[in-house]
């Protein structure tokens, strides 16, 4: 059994663990920390689930043990607050191990969300409520440390996760989102631009929507999330008019699939599948004027 005085070793530097200067610092130490004095992240977005993946993780825990310590910092009334690696923390547990390695360090609020967004945000199993909490924080967090670049901050934040601006902004509207609401995206039973529309709603007009949808088992277009919007927007939205738009025939909404062997020679590898489709539309916008014309 690993010693409980959980002796303190200087770390030489991050790049020797992670290969990144994101959390370069001066004065961190690795120690091996009982779990019993771990705390999880405050307002924590990403789930932690006894899955599969969880079981291969325990496994290697097992053999192997932790190769990469998590990154906590100092707790407020006690032991230690988890930034980085509540998956590792949690495998763990189940594996029968009383501790845990870490780099302890003190560090800020803003700059603890920020490393503990950036450590979760690559994953492929990132569902869309996790990804627009994570968004918001880590975008309140970067606005709080000031601007370090000429970029905006939703530009810098789509270059780290991969996605546009436009994106970005999008999925914070999206955390905006009753838990009920938030929950029926991930689940696909509402659509991702539905639930932009929605979220724009009073936290009362959501609720009507959620009711409806749940009792209904009904599904919402985008015509009708856009018509809810617009109604919320003036004031005028009532259980009676969400109702009403909810209940309206749904006209029949086009899926058109575009192979990318036949448009990759159109576009670079670096534009996105957004700024494709945003091309397109002005190009038949155009195409469309051209016909009036004629």
């Amino acid at each position: 059994m690993k010693s409980k005085s959980a002796e303190k070793v200087k770390l030489k530097s991050f790049d020797d663990l992670f290969g990144t200067d994101t959390l370069v610092g001066a004065g961190e130490t690795v120690a091996s920390v009982p779990l019993c004095q771990l705390h999880t992240f405050k307002d924590h977005p990403f789930r932690v689930l006894d899955d599969e993946k969880m079981q291969e993780t325990v496994e290697s825990v097992r053999k192997y043990g932790v190769l990469i310590p998590g990154i906590v910092r100092p707790h407020s009334e006690s032991g230690y607050e988890v930034v980085a690696g509540h998956r590792r923390w949690r495998a763990c547990e189940l594996a029968g191990l009383e501790e845990m390695p870490v780099i302890i360090r003190d560090m800020d609020d803003d700059t603890a969300v920020v490393i503990m967004v950036d450590s979760n945000i690559q994953r492929e199993d990132i569902l869309p409520s996790e990804k627009a909490k994570a968004y918001r924080m880590k975008y309140e967090a970067m606005r709080h440390q000031g601007k370090k670049s000429g970029k905006t901050t939703l530009d810098e934040i789509g270059e780290i996760v991969g996605e546009n601006a436009k994106k970005v902004q999008r999925y914070i509207w999206l955390s905006r989102l009753s838990e009920g609401l938030l929950d029926m995206v991930d689940h696909k039973k509402l659509g991702f631009s539905q639930g932009v529309d929605i979220s724009f709603l009073a936290e009362e007009a959501q609720w009507w929507v959620q009711t409806f949808v749940e009792e209904q088992e009904c599904t919402v277009s985008t015509v009708q999330s856009a018509k809810i919007k617009e109604y919320g927007k003036s004031g005028e939205l009532t259980p009676s008019m969400v109702k009403l738009i909810l209940t309206e025939n749904k006209p029949k909404e086009r899926k058109i699939l575009l192979r990318p062997d036949k448009i990759n020679r159109y576009f670079t590898e670096d534009c996105s599948n957004e700024e494709i489709e945003d091309i397109i539309l002005k190009l038949l916008d155009e195409w469309k004027k051209g016909q009036g014309a004629e």
